[in-house]
């Protein structure tokens, strides 16, 4: 009799170690979009141009803005020692259909150099495009 509880009782023990092994769910698809826009900004903000495309699908709106931040970065530089970027998303709402997502907030875009301030800021739509397991920027 004590040898059937004791294996019942290595039964549950093993069951409730095998449960715990459930290993971490993956992020849902609301989770990587709002990813990928802060991860996009945070580029920005670092003047980590490579790294802000990466986060656009090539050739795209998105893409070839951030290609005009890093070009005016860039002549601001000629002729100002210190430049910088401050460029913040809030995100209010995120839509999914499929492969599709737009994304609704309020953003901010700050860029100061020889004493001058550029600022930009208001509501948008961003829309993103699932590009295999990846959710990238287009408009």
């Amino acid at each position: 009799m004590k040898r059937k509880y004791l294996l019942v009782g290595l039964f549950l023990i093993l069951v409730m170690f095998l449960v715990g092994c459930g290993g971490v769910t993956p992020a849902t698809d609301e989770a990587k979009i709002k990813s990928v826009i802060n991860e996009f900004c945070l580029a920005i903000n670092d003047q980590d141009w490579s790294k802000a495309k990466s986060y656009c699908v090539y050739g795209s709106e998105e893409y070839y803005q951030a290609c005009y931040i890093e070009d005016m970065f860039n002549t601001y530089h000629l002729y100002c020692d210190l430049v910088t970027i401050n460029f913040y998303i809030d995100i209010y709402n995120v839509n999914i259909y499929g492969n599709y997502s737009e994304v609704y907030g309020y953003l901010t875009l700050v860029i100061s150099a020889c004493g001058q301030i550029y600022s930009d800021s208001g509501y948008f739509w961003q829309y993103l495009q699932k590009v295999g397991n990846t959710w990238k920027i287009y408009s």
